[in-house]
């Protein structure tokens, strides 16, 4: 009998201690307000809320043509100056050549190599202001930075967008694919996690596997209902909302 009561308080010993479940709330992974860098009219909008954008898509494009007319007037002035700065190599060539048949005067010398650095100081010039022109162009069109959902859209084709004022953004989105579960715990609790954890999520009864993002280093709440910030990212096929419940089974 003392035998089968030891076999028994073995047991109870090693028996499993189940996952602690923390009430969370879900939130986006990545939530970002987009606007454009340049000023102009909204051209067309190719974005709707709720659809999954992929990253590079066009949401939304202003009127170029006047930032397009810049580029091409840079690229013709990088011609331009590509034409005089290889006539003043050549000619440079033809003086250094003649200057070591000691037929000119350095003075000639030095006046070819000014007029050589000085050309290629102007093309340099033209290629930086052609390079700000292609990136002005470029910034008048709106393009998804990563794969994601549309939240928010609140551009309108005929709209002005005045980078200058701090345009409203005309675009909200969040990071498709992954969510974030938030949830409160105690002091003692958050003593035993560690970021990396693996922690499953549920949400509507289906289970999702997620890991520790961030453990917070000061209490959130009011009197009553004070606990540490615990961040758990988890991987989702399905578009969920932001704000949806969620249970966190916690080691």
């Amino acid at each position: 009998m003392k035998f089968i009561c030891a076999l028994s308080l073995m047991f109870v010993c090693v028996a499993p201690v189940w996952a602690l479940d923390v009430p969370a709330q879900l939130q986006w992974s990545q939530r970002v307000e987009l606007t454009t860098n340049v000023s102009g009219v909204v051209q067309s909008v190719q974005a709707n809320v709720g659809e999954r954008v992929k990253k590079g898509q066009v949401l939304a494009a202003l009127d170029a043509s006047g930032y397009q007319a810049q580029v091409a007037e840079a690229q013709a002035v990088i011609a331009r100056s590509k034409e005089e700065q290889q006539d003043a190599k050549r000619n440079l060539d033809r003086v250094e050549e003649l200057y070591k048949r000691t037929t000119i005067s350095t003075s000639e010398l030095d006046t070819a190599q000014t007029r050589h650095a000085r050309a290629t100081a102007q093309l340099n010039e033209a290629l930086a202001h052609q390079r700000r022109t292609q990136k002005t162009l470029n910034d008048a069109t709106l393009r998804a930075p990563f794969d994601a959902v549309v939240l928010e859209r609140h551009a309108e084709p005929g709209q002005i967008v005045a980078s200058q004022f701090q345009p409203q953004a005309l675009f909200v989105i969040a990071r498709a694919g992954e969510m974030i579960a938030r949830a409160k715990v105690t002091l003692a609790q958050i003593e035993k996690l560690k970021v990396g954890d693996a922690v499953t999520v549920e949400v509507n009864k289906q289970s999702y596997g997620g890991k520790i993002k961030l453990l917070g280093l000061e209490p959130l709440g009011e009197k009553g209902d004070i606990g540490y910030p615990v961040d758990v990212i988890f991987a989702v096929k399905e578009v969920l909302r932001a704000g949806t419940p969620a249970t966190l089974k916690l080691p």
